[in-house]
């Protein structure tokens, strides 16, 4: 009997995704012959396995949550693939670059493929493109003067603003939200990066508007 511990070159790769299509071809034209041929490797959930990428954007069409993402990109911030792939785990309505049309989407996983995904030359192009929905936009930074995300009834419908990794929200996006929503921290760190704030604002607005957990706890 061998007592070792498994390693690298013992334990089976996990293997993502599914092989070639066996049996006859399914006749539904969401079905993406190259994928049935091939196998499906990419991120998608199972229920989207052989879906061509404009057959999974259809269905994420038909229910998409109402919340926008945004993001201030002035320095080319690594983290901004993080935060595309929350949005489309969270399926928002749409994720929006203000400042540098290029970023990194690396760490986005190729998700960035299933949201609209928009461009703002500046915060006053955002704040003008979400003024004509009557979208409210709500930052989130630990800056001076801002409220506990925890406390606050977030809208449904609105615009969730993030700051650069680092200086966070620009003093111009501060000035433009209705409210600015720190996220409450009880260690020594002065702050999380942008990748993480946004996973936990976007589930705070997860937690309200589809599990209807009222921040009074009612």
């Amino acid at each position: 009997m061998n007592d070792e511990e498994p390693t690298a070159a013992t334990t089976p790769e996990r293997v993502v995704g599914v092989g070639p299509w066996v049996g006859p071809w399914p006749e539904d034209p969401r079905y993406d012959p190259e994928l049935l041929r091939e196998g499906d490797r990419r991120n998608v959930e199972d229920r989207f396995r052989y879906f061509s990428n404009a057959a999974v954007v259809a269905e994420l069409d038909t229910r998409r949550n109402p919340l926008h993402v945004a993001v201030e990109n002035w320095q080319h911030d690594l983290n901004i693939g993080s935060v595309v792939r929350t949005a489309n785990a969270v399926n928002v309505a749409g994720v929006h670059i203000v400042g540098q049309r290029r970023w990194n989407r690396r760490g986005a996983m190729v998700t960035d493929r299933y949201l609209d995904v928009s461009h703002h030359e500046d915060v006053a192009a955002l704040v003008a493109w979400a003024g004509a929905r009557k979208l409210p936009v709500v930052g989130i930074d630990n800056v001076e003067g801002s409220v506990p995300l925890e406390t606050y009834d977030l809208p449904r419908e609105c615009v969730m603003l993030f700051g650069q990794e680092g200086p966070g929200l620009s003093e111009e996006a501060v000035a433009a939200c209705v409210a600015v929503l720190a996220i409450s921290q009880f260690g020594s760190t002065r702050s999380i990066n942008v990748g993480a704030a946004a996973a936990v604002a976007m589930h705070a607005w997860v937690r309200r508007h589809v599990f209807d957990q009222r921040v009074d706890g009612s």
